[in-house]
């Protein structure tokens, strides 16, 4: 006899990643980024160079509040700007060096936070979400 599948309820699965992320953030780093920050970087790093206006729609800003971040991720050298090789006229936005360190790091802190509250799963529980994480990461794409 077949197990029986376990209905997915997007609502409980929705509070229960809700619940993770807020622990998850609780163990960034001191003076660390803004969460849109931190999304843009990851943006630039997983998908390269991008225009602002591609950034802004994507990270769901206006172009003058992606404008104004773009100038602060600038200035703590975690970005820069280029000119696009396909168009002269307009700007690419790139991850320096030290963005991807940073982004490196914050993954670092929040897998140690993360290794703390899978201290206190079950074993078995431990083994459930090992199998659901190449779902998960096909999701998250």
């Amino acid at each position: 006899m077949p197990a029986a599948r376990t209905a997915l309820d997007p609502a409980r699965l929705t509070v229960a990643v809700e619940r993770t992320f807020s622990l998850l953030r609780q163990g960034n780093p001191p003076n660390d980024i803004s969460l849109t920050a931190a999304s843009t970087l990851r943006r630039l790093e997983r998908e390269g160079p991008r225009r602002l206006t591609e950034l802004a729609t994507a990270e769901g800003v206006t172009q003058p509040a992606m404008t104004q971040l773009v100038q602060r991720l600038e200035r703590e050298g975690l970005a820069d700007r280029a000119a696009d090789p396909a168009d002269g006229r307009a700007v690419l936005v790139r991850i320096t060096r030290a963005g991807s360190e940073l982004l490196v790091r914050r993954r670092s802190v929040r897998a140690g936070a993360l290794e703390a509250l899978l201290a206190h799963v079950s074993e078995d529980d431990q083994a459930l979400i090992a199998a659901a994480l190449p779902a998960l990461e096909r999701l998250a794409k």
